[in-house]
């Protein structure tokens, strides 16, 4: 099923941290932790599923924020944004030289901090995606894409205003309706604006096929199959020849 990203929190202003949280959760995103120093941080990151860290670039502790998005950046492919009351020169600067995805400034509102994870992650999502292309980000000035970005075993999904986190395994087909694709879930269904043939390629290729013009399957949720069609959880699918043809050949490998 679909998961709400996961957000960790670094802040040593316990009042603000515990607003931040507050702020977070109603959003709808999950708070994994909510940490104050930089050894803590660390050790929810080597223990915790994170997709995004909020960071205060001063903390009680003799490492800094700096420190901390530096140790990200080193171990782990994930976004994090700066959150701190200094917006000098000097700070900025400093700040810049790990690259955080954002930078917010205090005091800010619940709308500044989802604007700020919102752009964070879609950038950090457009980086990733020209990566695997092969494209610099500094190449294009393409707007960036609200749709969706491979992590590890899953695939971010964005409905209405936040990303959801679904499995590869929970997909069980995906139809092409005009410019959008319905990804079907075992109960859910998410709309993505994307090629059919472009969105094959983000996923696993022993596990996802093109079926019919109009189909991506998932072979693991295929309950039946005849010369037409194949049946996904009591949807028929169309199938093509080479398809037909690849199934049987499988089925009798």
């Amino acid at each position: 099923m679909e998961q709400p990203i996961k957000i960790l929190i670094v802040e040593d202003n316990v009042i603000i941290a515990d607003d931040m949280q507050s702020m977070l959760e109603e959003i709808g995103y999950e708070i994994v932790d909510n940490v104050i120093v930089y050894e803590q941080a660390v050790e929810v990151l080597k223990t915790q599923q994170v997709d995004l860290v909020l960071i205060d670039i001063i903390l009680a502790s003799d490492k800094t924020g700096i420190d901390l998005g530096k140790h990200i950046r080193e171990n782990y492919d994930i976004p994090f944004i700066f959150v701190t009351s200094n917006s000098d020169r000097a700070t900025v600067e400093n700040a810049k030289t790990v690259k955080p995805n954002g930078y917010l400034v205090k005091p800010f509102e619940q709308q500044d901090l989802y604007t700020s994870i919102e752009i964070a992650l879609s950038n950090f999502i457009y980086g990733k995606q020209n990566v695997a292309k092969g494209i610099s980000t500094e190449d294009t000035n393409e707007d960036v894409p609200m749709s969706n970005s491979i992590l590890k075993d899953s695939i971010f999904v964005k409905k209405q205003h936040l990303y959801y986190r679904i499995q590869f395994g929970d997909i069980q087909f995906i139809k092409a309706d005009n410019v959008y694709l319905e990804v079907n879930t075992i109960d859910k269904k998410f709309l993505v604006r994307s090629p059919l043939k472009d969105y094959l390629e983000k996923l696993p290729q022993n596990k996802f096929y093109r079926a019919h013009k109009s189909y991506i399957v998932n072979v693991d949720h295929i309950d039946a199959i005849n010369s037409k069609d194949i049946m996904i959880n009591n949807t028929l699918i169309p199938i093509s020849k080479d398809f037909k043809e690849f199934i049987i050949s499988a089925m009798n490998s």
